[in-house]
């Protein structure tokens, strides 16, 4: 059956945004301010200012972000990165991509690298580490920057489902070399088309992205500071990204809301996580509302029949996948995450009535009544 309740409903958005972005839409065109230009840049102040750093340089994809900064820590050819064993492939891809070893840990029950396990894969060869933070919560940052410091590792923080969360009180991408963040239309923070962004409180760092994601090109000065990519976030998208930043405050209380009231109608079900943690130095922004079901796939099968479209990440873990190459050294967590992880409807888009929707097809599940 057609879905009654969409994962996300982009165009629900639109028609609410609609007199901001098409006005954004007509200054481009109509000054014909196509790349690089001040809408850019624009985005890029609001970008640093909302997470708290001096800069950030826009880039095509998450992806990119990741793979700048792993050249600007000057990762690549004999050395070893530290990740996560679940989460976007993308993570690890941008390590083999500049000719590092990706070494993947498991990770704990908020879905993030489990830091106590980190110090096992540590070795004379390892350069960075790349901490993701999963579906709006933050990763032990503080504990993170420990053991950076003690082993004398930069750290990238994977930060793209994550834009405004927080742990006692800093918020991702500020915590680290760089931050990355991604646009992808889906993201608490998305584009019309693909998109991303590192965030850093080095000069040093801002000024080789921003040459790297034109061909090495230093645009003031028209000189080449080596051979770069062009992985520009273009200017059409930083003007939608800088409409909708301004909104990114009332949308984080919007999720937070949908989440107590997930909350509220599915806490108790035996067999059946919410991702609630009690730890109050972490804020969760619920990028995902991402649940477990012990009874895994026929769990959200059992959504999709009935009308709830859901997401389920990821299923067969990446480094399953043979022509990865990648090490499986064991990751029980992440093995059981993949079984039993489904993510429910979150979006600021969302009403109430369609959240209570998908609570009842929930319950109905576990051969549940509605939550009184």
């Amino acid at each position: 059956m057609s879905a009654r309740v969409r994962f996300v409903n982009a165009g629900k958005l639109y028609s609410q945004l609609k007199d901001e972005l098409d006005a954004a839409y007509f200054d481009v065109m109509t000054h014909g301010d196509l790349i690089d230009r001040r809408h850019l840049r624009s985005f890029e102040q609001h970008l640093a200012e909302f997470v708290g750093t001096k800069y950030a340089v826009g880039l095509n994809s998450g992806y990119d972000a990741l793979h700048v900064s792993l050249r600007a820590a000057g990762v690549g050819p004999g050395h070893e990165v530290i990740v996560p064993a679940h989460t976007f492939v993308a993570t690890a891809s941008a390590v083999v991509n500049v000719g590092a070893r990706p070494v993947l840990v498991d990770v704990g029950a908020d879905f993030n690298i489990d830091v106590g396990k980190v110090e096992e894969a540590v070795t004379p060869r390892t350069k960075a580490i790349i901490p993701v933070h999963l579906s709006g919560t933050m990763a032990d940052m503080p504990s993170v920057m420990k053991l950076a410091e003690r082993h004398g590792l930069a750290v990238v923080e994977d930060a793209c489902q994550s834009l405004g969360a927080s742990v006692d009180g800093r918020r991702a991408g500020s915590w680290g070399l760089t931050g990355c963040w991604s646009f992808y239309p889906f993201k608490i923070l998305g584009g019309y088309g693909d998109g991303g962004a590192i965030t850093t409180n080095d000069e040093a760092v801002a000024r080789f992205a921003r040459r790297i994601r034109y061909n090495g090109e230093d645009r003031e000065t028209g000189e080449y500071h080596g051979h770069g990519f062009t992985c520009l976030l273009d200017n059409l998208q930083a003007a939608f990204l800088d409409v909708k930043l301004r909104h990114l405050p009332d949308w984080i209380r919007r999720r937070k809301a949908l989440a107590a009231r997930y909350r509220a109608g599915l806490e108790g079900i035996p067999g059946l996580l919410l991702p609630h943690y009690a730890d109050p130095r972490f804020d969760h922004v619920y990028q995902n509302y991402t649940v477990r079901s012990d009874r895994g796939e026929a769990f959200s099968a059992h959504l999709r029949e009935h009308g709830v479209e859901v997401l389920t990440q990821w299923r067969k873990p990446y480094y399953r996948h043979s022509a990865l190459l990648l090490e499986d050294r064991g990751f029980p967590v992440t093995e059981a995450i993949s079984r039993e992880v489904c993510s429910l409807p979150m979006a600021v888009e969302l009403d109430d009535a369609e959240v209570d929707f998908v609570i009842r097809t929930v319950r109905s599940f576990y051969g549940l009544e509605a939550a009184e």
